[in-house]
């Protein structure tokens, strides 16, 4: 197909592109555009987490604004190359690094975080990282958002798949605090535009679909504009939740468990959560996600707590208590330490980096607590020690104030859980790909065999989460159970979610291995 006039102009909308990652292109054939042989070609397609997937494309674009955005989507469109989106790079799956790839649109240049006067809102832009939003929204404005944990993760993805952290207890989603984007899409002439949506004004379809529908299917965001529902919009410093004045930290060891002591202390653990996953709860502030380790030994919860509430410390003694009761030997309690939020910011939340590990996911939400029967099929895979190193099974708090949202207010449906679960299967070696993917494989199947080894939405589960996917969910050998892959990640949004997409991508652009266009 022939290039247009506007797609000539991609070269200059792309500027020089020195970027974040001091790359030397130069002396590429045009600037901020990269191709095979180029300097700095090598160190982009291997900015992806999981490095079973690494994508070969024949361009990578790094645009410096919206309009080198859109310049970079018309052209790949127009030269018939299959687009991917990369943010901070942290995606699980490939939906980006595939084979099928030919054009990376990279939008680390895209940093920004300021206020939107215009829109009564914070704009910020789709390459930031999380932890340059957070230290900008706290030194600006004292305020914060309810994302996650991990400070390199970046805000593209992380957003539009709904969101999720440490203060989501008290605050909710970070797509509940979406009040608009900057996006661009491609109509069905194969011309790219770029378009605001607000949760009020234009397009409030598209806002909509961005609270949860998961990046890659609908364009290429190029900033968020947050504000919290209940704010009018003329103060930055009321436009977001006020950060924590500061937090208690620190960790409970599990140094030895035999099976019985395995089960009561994750029984405990999820019990106590289970009780206090309520909007409003007292202990909404407590965020103490559990992160148990083949070979059990050194399992452990990190502990945050907002401590500028009255008892906090209480809470503190109540959590601990109530998950050491009857655990034999008892976890070991590290002391606790208050710090400010920002200190929390710099020193507990995780810091930035790609450990360069290969890494198969599994997730779900919990409604209700596993039985002992499911905690003992943990026990045996964790037990297994030729699994010892970097892999982990981990349960995340949630609920609180994300169950105050009704499930289709926005396209994230899993409201109603209190806990997530996540297997992390990671590892270096590639001859280890199939022993470990397996081992992933295997315990989800056996946790969930009564459902078809899969987390079948109902009382009890509530699906699993798109920021985590696994394409195993859309694989008859291992969904059993004969529910839709989409319905454990949208539940009853997914038509809606469908309509929208077939209404601003109509030729399909956007796409990959769980995009809304795929079969039921």
């Amino acid at each position: 197909m022939p290039l247009s006039r506007r797609s000539l102009f991609a070269a200059s909308a792309f500027g020089t592109a020195a970027g974040v990652l001091g790359l030397p292109i130069a002396r590429a054939a045009e600037p901020g555009v990269i191709g095979p042989g180029d300097p700095g070609y090598a160190e982009l397609t291997e900015r992806g987490y999981n490095r079973r997937f690494t994508a070969r494309p024949q361009r990578i674009f790094v645009p410096a604004d919206a309009e080198g955005v859109r310049a970079a989507v018309e052209r790949s469109v127009h030269e018939g190359l299959r687009v991917a989106v990369r943010s901070g790079g942290h995606g699980f799956d490939d939906f980006v690094d595939n084979e099928h790839t030919r054009s990376i649109i990279d939008l680390q240049r895209l940093t920004a975080v300021d206020w939107d006067a215009e829109h009564g809102a914070f704009s910020v832009a789709a390459g930031a990282d999380l932890g340059a939003m957070y230290e900008r929204l706290l030194g600006g404005w004292g305020v914060t958002v309810p994302a996650g944990i991990c400070k390199g993760v970046g805000a593209g993805g992380h957003i539009s798949g709904g969101g999720y952290g440490p203060l989501s207890r008290r605050f909710g989603l970070v797509a509940d605090h979406l009040h608009g984007l900057e996006i661009v899409t491609v109509g069905t002439d194969g011309r790219a535009t770029t378009l605001v949506a607000t949760k009020d004004g234009p397009h409030a379809d598209l806002w909509w679909a961005h609270t949860g529908g998961g990046g890659g299917n609908f364009g290429v965001v190029t900033r968020y504009l947050l504000r919290s529902a209940d704010s009018g919009g003329s103060d930055p410093a009321r436009a977001l939740p006020a950060a924590p004045g500061s937090m208690l930290s620190t960790r409970v060891v599990l140094p030895l468990a035999t099976e019985d002591s395995f089960v009561r202390f994750v029984g405990n653990y999820i019990a106590f959560f289970e009780r206090h996953g309520a909007p409003g709860d007292p202990f909404a502030g407590l965020y103490a996600p559990l992160h148990l380790k083949p070979g059990i030994t050194g399992s452990d919860i990190l502990i945050l707590l907002d401590a500028d509430r009255p008892g906090a410390r209480a809470r503190f003694d109540e959590f601990v208590a109530a998950i050491s009761e009857g655990v034999t030997p008892p976890p070991l309690v590290l002391p606790p330490a208050e710090k400010s939020y920002g200190d929390t910011l710099s020193t507990v939340y995780y810091a930035k980096g790609m450990p360069g590990f290969r890494v198969k996911v599994k997730s779900a939400y919990l409604r209700e607590a596993y039985s002992a029967d499911q905690l003992r099929v943990l026990y045996r895979y964790l037990t297994d020690l030729r699994f010892l190193g970097e892999s982990q099974v981990e349960f995340l708090p949630f609920g609180g104030a994300v169950n105050a949202v009704a499930p289709g207010a926005t396209a994230s449906p899993e409201r109603g859980s209190f806990l997530k679960m996540l297997i992390h299967a990671a590892w270096r070696n590639p001859a280890d790909d199939e022993r470990f993917v397996t081992w992933a494989r295997e315990m989800y199947r056996d946790v969930y065999a009564a459902t078809g080894g899969v987390p079948v939405p109902n009382a009890a589960q509530g699906g699993s989460y798109i920021n985590y996917p696994d394409a195993d969910l859309a694989d008859p050998q291992w969904n059993t159970s004969g529910v839709p892959w989409h319905a454990f990640y949208y539940g009853g949004n997914y038509e809606r979610l469908r309509a929208i997409k077939a209404t601003w991508d109509p030729g399909t652009v956007f796409r990959h291995s769980l995009s809304l266009d795929r079969p039921g």
